[in-house]
């Protein structure tokens, strides 16, 4: 085993986008003395991970999922006396997927710290190639995506977002039909933005109305806008494109990392909670206009604060508002019982367990509306 192998960022670099996992585990296997390599990508519902290298998995994941979802190496016996090393690939908090590598013995603490310097390099260079090949999206479906449902995942900032300071996390179902809910943020020094917005509207339609609300937003915030400005520019552009026909309820949080400080415009329908030690409370927003209802309409600020260790919660109508024949709405029942399953789950586990909670609650009833749901973590 060579003392100084080449960095492998250096070698992803050069390679082609849709060869990153050869590229890794040759390198692997030449510098660590590597046996069976694999990458494994989750799908778009987090709940499954799929092989890039070898055949459909038929072994058993448990302890890759273990990896994925604690964001914390693992080890485990492999054939032979080998053992076999899960590792998280993660970049910016997002959670890209897992590098499996079989080694002949436990590695040592520094051996332990080049795989991981490794796999954060391979995270960082599988992000930025998916809008180079589709390779690694077309990894992530258990099948076809209606158009609806290509346009807004293509729309989302990703699905999760984090530092030492906060991390955030959002999933939409279901997965492969969504219909036009959506969530978004983006970070900027002390400031991170979150908006998510209930779509109006079925298929083709609703992800259009979604597409030009989101951009419409994101157009006034990178001109430096604040959150009413972003509002009302994205409430004139549906009005003059719509006419007042369709609208999107859509909440804005501008979240000040420091203090814990959040200002927020409530455009419609998603409920935001927060999570503070054992109690959960809705945060009281006074409702204005939806994006879109009215030409030239108006946005007000209110204002709320986090706590230290705070976790802060956004849902559509879809997640809140669901009741399937028979049952109550899952926002006056079900929703605070899967939150408090929660709690010392990060984030980006929790967005899951909530939405599994809401399939769980339809008991196989098809969901009339799709769910989004954004979950915020404050750590300072």
């Amino acid at each position: 085993m060579s003392d100084q192998p080449a960095p492998l960022g250096s070698l992803l670099r050069a390679a082609p986008p849709d060869r990153l996992p050869e590229v890794a585990a040759e390198h692997l296997r030449r510098h660590f003395s590597a046996g069976t390599v694999e990458v494994l990508l989750p799908d778009l519902t987090g709940t499954r991970l799929h092989p890039l290298l070898g055949e459909p998995e038929t072994a058993d994941t448990t302890t890759a999922m273990r990896c994925f979802g604690s964001q914390q190496p693992s080890l485990e016996r492999a054939p032979a006396g080998n053992v076999r090393l899960h590792l998280p690939l993660a970049c910016w908090g997002e959670r890209v997927g897992v590098l499996r590598v079989e080694l002949p013995a436990p590695p040592a603490d520094d051996l332990s710290e080049r795989l991981a310097a490794d796999s954060d390099d391979l995270a960082t260079a599988l992000l930025a190639a998916e809008t180079a090949t589709d390779r690694y999206h077309r990894a992530r479906r258990r099948g076809r995506l209606t158009m609806a449902a290509e346009l807004q995942w293509d729309l989302l900032p990703g699905r999760a977002l984090g530092d030492e300071r906060f991390l955030v996390a959002g999933q939409l179902e279901p997965a492969y039909d969504v219909r036009g809910d959506h969530f978004d943020w983006a970070l900027e020094g002390d400031r991170l933005t979150v908006t998510v917005l209930n779509g109006h509207g079925d298929g083709m339609e609703a992800a259009l109305l979604t597409s030009l609300a989101v951009n419409a937003m994101r157009n006034a915030r990178r001109c430096g806008a604040d959150i009413v400005e972003q509002a009302e520019l994205s409430s004139d552009a549906i009005h003059s494109r719509y006419g007042g026909t369709v609208h999107a309820a859509t909440l804005l949080l501008e979240i000040d990392l420091v203090s814990g400080g959040v200002a927020a415009v409530d455009a419609g329908s998603p409920h935001c909670l927060i999570a503070r030690g054992s109690e959960i409370e809705q945060v009281p927003l006074e409702e204005q206009l939806p994006l879109g209802m009215f030409a030239e309409a108006h946005y007000e600020i209110q204002r709320f604060q986090l706590e230290p260790g705070d976790r802060m919660l956004v849902v559509s109508d879809g997640v809140h508002g669901a009741g399937p024949a028979g049952l109550s709405r899952f926002g006056e029942s079900g929703l605070l019982s899967a939150l408090r399953r929660t709690r010392l789950q990060p984030a980006t586990e929790a967005v899951g367990t909530v939405l599994r909670g809401l399939r769980e609650y339809h008991a196989g009833a098809e969901p009339d509306d799709d769910a989004v749901m954004v979950c915020l973590d404050w750590r300072r």
